[in-house]
């Protein structure tokens, strides 16, 4: 799989020899630069950690960490489609929230589960994709309506529920909490579809047309494209994955709290970044998002092993979003001179 670039307005195929296997290995190295730094980290930081207290090698709390961070995983792939193709969704978190609640309040009040996984993934391709339509066809900046959504979403959450958690829930509801072939069905989530959209993105032409849209819209238009398609597609594909994402997050423990995660869009966006994803648009991987929010797990837990305060999480992902946003900036000036 090759980075796509934006000057590749190609998008009906992929040649044989731009497929990575047929590229000198130094040339695959280049194309995942970022997403080996991340891996990178991940091995360096439980190595380091787990010399100081081995304890952190433990099945338990490797298990937590690969699986603990499935649905931000899940939610970062939705993120990483929208910031591609050049906008961004400030209201992932609470929509994330309202949707674990409906689903819990649906499987609570005896509707079949099945159905109470499957309605909050079909209610968050809905709103999305509504918010994609507002940006694309009104022309409102995606900063500005998701805002907007964040309030209407967290205020009515707040309203409708009280603030009173979930209970009594129904055994079979708990999808998290499952293991097929012995490994915890988060991580089954998070690798399947990091995977499916990873080819997606750079083997199918509607993939490819996110890269080109969020690159340089006119020269997509120029050559056949529609960018407000292509905006409403990854707004609705996002909401898909939030509400994937948010069934996770409902059936990961006994009860569902009816209030948002605090700071969980800012982790998901910089799961996104971090993981490899302008944010200025026009590149990044899925691969990169999935491999930043393990990395993020791994950090949680170190703290936790280093008897550091978890404050200082909020602190050091504030610090890598950064640097990684200057980074992406410097390269993309370098590039533009050379």
């Amino acid at each position: 799989m090759t980075r796509t670039r934006t000057s590749d307005l190609s998008l009906s195929r992929v040649e044989p020899w731009n497929r990575p296997w047929f590229q000198p290995w130094h040339h695959r190295l280049q194309t995942y630069r970022q997403e080996l730094v991340v891996l990178g980290c991940i091995i360096i930081l439980c190595i380091t950690v787990g010399l100081y207290n081995e304890n952190f090698f433990n099945e338990s709390n490797l298990v937590s960490v690969f699986s603990g961070n499935g649905f931000i995983a899940v939610a970062a792939i939705g993120m990483s489609l929208v910031i591609i193709t050049g906008h961004i969704d400030v209201s992932v978190g609470s929509l994330i929230g309202v949707l674990a609640t409906l689903s819990g309040s649906l499987a609570v009040n005896g509707v079949p589960i099945w159905l109470a996984w499957l309605l909050p993934v079909l209610v968050g391709a809905g709103i999305n994709g509504l918010v994609g339509w507002v940006v694309a066809y009104l022309r409102i900046p995606s900063i500005v309506v998701t805002l907007g959504m964040l309030s209407i979403l967290k205020g009515g959450l707040i309203s409708v529920t009280g603030g009173q958690w979930i209970t009594d829930l129904p055994s079979g509801f708990f999808i998290a909490q499952q293991r097929w072939l012995g490994i915890p069905a988060p991580i089954w989530f998070m690798v399947v579809l990091t995977a499916i959209t990873a080819l997606w993105l750079h083997y199918t032409a509607t993939g490819r047309s996110l890269y080109a849209v969020g690159g340089n819209p006119e020269a997509a238009r120029a050559a056949g494209l529609n960018p407000k398609r292509v905006c409403v597609l990854a707004f609705a594909l996002h909401g898909l994955l939030a509400g994937l994402a948010a069934v996770l997050f409902a059936t990961q423990l006994q009860v569902i709290q009816s209030t948002v995660p605090p700071n969980l869009e800012l982790t998901i966006i910089t799961a996104a970044v971090i993981g490899g994803v302008s944010i200025l648009g026009g590149t990044g991987t899925v691969i990169g998002a999935s491999l930043a929010a393990i990395l993020f797990a791994c950090i949680g837990s170190a703290l936790v092993f280093l008897n550091v305060s978890a404050y200082w999480l909020r602190a050091v992902l504030g610090t890598l979003i950064l640097v990684t946003v200057l980074i992406d900036i410097t390269r993309r000036h370098r590039r533009e001179e050379g």
